[in-house]
């Protein structure tokens, strides 16, 4: 068997594009899908798809670890986001292949379940991003959250830190307290809350303060309270805190994750199957967390080809935690595939049983939404003084 060519297809959700992966082979009727979504990044990251496409086409798409090797060695330079994103959909598209071929679902090649379903978070809005990023009032914020626990979560994750200097105002500090009070007494005691920072304080003092305002109300876990790649501030920040601390979305591939772990700079490791690697990386990753006691939860504000791997990873990662998932961050997120994987039942993805990933995509249908622009919410912010923050 031999790839033979390697296709992608971008479908605009609105506030961000979509970019799956068609690898086809050539025995009749045989192609696997992935999704390599990265947003702002669209048009490099299809690019980039098409670079790589020339180092496998002509391979044995079953021989997956030789397939990445081609695709990290032979580019000679090392590969950053853009590079690792388009490997991802490929590699993810060729375990879809593997697991049709061999008539099994992907979680038995990845060494089979080790659980019988998938415990899922959403955001705000079920997902729609304006209500994700935009979502700072008390009123507005309760209305969102109980929205989400209608629907059956017992869980969701909220954004709500302001844009942040170097140390946090009293202001600034008093109304996260009021937001998180306001929530936790919506909610109750039983519903889990996440809080993601974005990275958007400058310091681990503006970090901390927040976090101070926030552990009375029982988070689940702070995520992301300083930017991705200083290893030392995360750890200060996670021995201080008084709650989990979880990161990793914006990390790189396995060899960005050692330090994080060797230094126990956090108590839940958030690795991107889209970002990092694919499901191989992905594994390498979960195996070294769980040897520190660092539990799982992956990042996956994507959409539905990066749900289906989500889930099959998840089927077979022991130190699993929860999963993030936005299932209906458009109307028609259903519309574009005609089969999937996905089943809730409550806060539970079901344990898929169809070959492969289980999804199929309307090509037809994905051709409705044609790439657009994505919206640039970075481009708030902003300081008062007119200063550049982190979004």
């Amino acid at each position: 068997m031999k790839i033979t060519k390697i296709e992608t297809i971008v479908v605009n959700a609105e506030m961000r594009n979509w970019i799956f992966v068609k690898v086809c082979t050539d025995q009749d009727g045989l192609y696997g899908w992935g999704e390599a979504s990265l947003n702002w990044k669209t048009k490099t990251v299809v690019s980039a798809v098409d670079d790589l496409s020339r180092m496998v086409v002509g391979k044995d798409p079953r021989d997956i670890e030789y397939c990445l090797e081609c695709m990290k060695k032979q580019s000679y330079y090392r590969l950053g986001i853009i590079g690792v994103t388009a490997m991802s959909g490929i590699e993810q598209a060729l375990w879809d292949i593997c697991g049709k071929y061999y008539g099994v679902p992907v979680w038995r090649l990845l060494g089979g379940k080790v659980r019988d379903r998938v415990r899922v978070y959403t955001h705000l809005g079920l997902g729609d991003m304006r209500s994700v990023y935009e979502t700072f009032e008390t009123a507005r914020l309760v209305e969102k959250a109980q929205a989400v626990i209608e629907k059956g979560y017992d869980a969701l994750k909220v954004v709500f830190i302001p844009y942040s200097g170097y140390l946090a105002g009293n202001a600034e500090r008093k109304q996260v307290g009021r937001l998180m009070e306001a929530l936790r007494g919506a909610v109750g005691d039983s519903i889990d809350i996440m809080i993601d920072f974005h990275g958007r304080p400058e310091s681990t003092a503006c970090a901390l303060d927040y976090i101070r305002e926030l552990v009375p109300y029982a988070p689940m876990f702070c995520e992301e309270p300083v930017q991705p790649g200083d290893t030392e501030s995360l750890r200060f920040v996670t021995e201080h805190a008084g709650c989990a601390i979880a990161s990793g979305e914006r990390l790189i591939g396995f060899e960005e994750f050692v330090p994080v772990f060797t230094a126990r700079a956090l108590h839940v490791a958030q690795p991107d199957l889209s970002h990092t690697g694919g499901f191989l990386e992905g594994k390498r990753i979960a195996a070294l967390a769980d040897a520190h006691m660092i539990g799982i939860a992956p990042h996956n504000p994507n959409g539905p080809i990066a749900g289906a791997v989500a889930l099959h990873y998840d089927v077979s990662v022991p130190n699993f935690v929860i999963q993030e998932e936005m299932s209906k961050a458009v109307p028609w997120y259903d519309d574009v595939v005609t089969a999937s994987p996905i089943k809730r039942e409550g806060s539970f993805w079901s344990l898929p049983t169809e070959p492969g990933l289980g999804i199929e995509v309307d090509e037809k249908e994905a051709a409705k939404h044609p790439y657009k622009d994505d919206v640039l919410h970075s481009a708030s912010a902003l300081l008062g003084d007119g200063t550049v923050t982190n979004w």
